[in-house]
């Protein structure tokens, strides 16, 4: 932004949230007197309504396959009752070029008034939400009757939060290179995470660590190398169905969420997780230094 206008990165994205959905939701030739802030609503909702979400990239994706074999989009079936959620982030990052546009048009005498303005935007629970909620750990019965609640292709993920104690973010990041899964120390080196849908490495050098496997942990894991459709080196460790990163807002919410209410423990988050393992690590003897070198915290306090 500043006073020389916006960097050519965000007015990029500012473009290409514009295509992708503004210009998606509202017709043709709307007038800018008509976009009033009842139809800004409208257009909100529609932004958290993960059917129309679902059936908006559907048809993008149904455009480029038609687009690729020359034929026609109508000419190829549709995907059956498609579904995206999108997070709270997106949608305020959505509405930024649409308030940023009606604000230019207020400005220049176009529109009385801003009708984005005051809009209320959502703000629904989400995983980043439950690392915050409440400091405390399972015991291992707690921990047990979890895991055994989960789904048999999930169930891998959330023992490897518990016994390592990375962070959700670090943990959908991994990828096969970065697990040791032979030899006399089997460990995984994280190096990476994945947060707000971008990859990037830790937040401080501490986050870049090593951790020690267990046995049981490492026969899991070789086996659900074997059993993988994405084996290489790159691939991720942990995936959606298709292969790509998992989604940490629907882990929670079609996981996670559900697992934990049938075990009577709606307390627990991803972090929580961490918090697991810290204890299991000072019930095993090891110092606070020790610990936070495990977790990758910047201090042991």
């Amino acid at each position: 932004g500043g006073r020389g206008g916006f960097r050519e990165g965000t007015r990029d994205e500012y473009r290409r949230q514009l295509e992708q959905y503004v210009f998606e939701h509202f017709p043709n030739r709307t007038k800018l007197t008509e976009v009033t802030p009842s139809r800004v609503a409208g257009f909100v909702a529609w932004l958290c309504d993960e059917k129309a979400q679902g059936r908006r990239v559907a048809e993008e994706r149904r455009k480029a396959k038609a687009e690729k074999l020359g034929v026609s989009p109508a000419s190829l079936p549709q995907e059956k009752d498609p579904v995206l959620a999108l997070s709270d982030a997106t949608v305020r990052n959505v509405m930024a070029p649409l308030r940023a546009c009606l604000s230019t048009a207020v400005r220049e005498g176009l529109i009385r008034s801003n009708p984005a303005r005051d809009v209320d935007l959502p703000h629904r629970p989400t995983a980043e939400d439950s690392e915050h909620e409440e400091v405390r750990a399972m015991s291992g019965e707690e921990l047990s009757t979890l895991l055994a609640l989960f789904p048999d292709r999930s169930r891998l993920l959330f023992k490897f939060l518990a016994v390592t104690g990375v962070r959700i973010s670090e943990a959908i990041a991994l990828q096969w290179k970065h697990l040791e899964l032979d030899g006399s120390s089997p460990h995984v080196k994280v190096r990476r995470g994945l947060v707000k849908g971008r990859m990037g490495p830790p937040k401080s050098r501490h986050g870049r660590r090593e951790i020690p496997l267990e046995h049981s942990v490492v026969l899991a894991l070789r086996d659900h190398r074997r059993a993988s459709e994405w084996p290489g080196d790159d691939d991720l460790v942990f995936t959606a169905g298709n292969g790509a990163a998992l989604n940490p807002a629907n882990l929670y919410r079609d996981v996670l969420g559900p697992a934990r209410e049938e075990a009577d423990l709606a307390w627990v988050g991803f972090h929580t997780f961490r918090h697991t393992c810290a204890t299991l690590l000072f019930g095993e003897g090891r110092n606070a230094v020790q610990v936070q070198r495990w977790l990758g915290h910047h201090s042991p306090a």
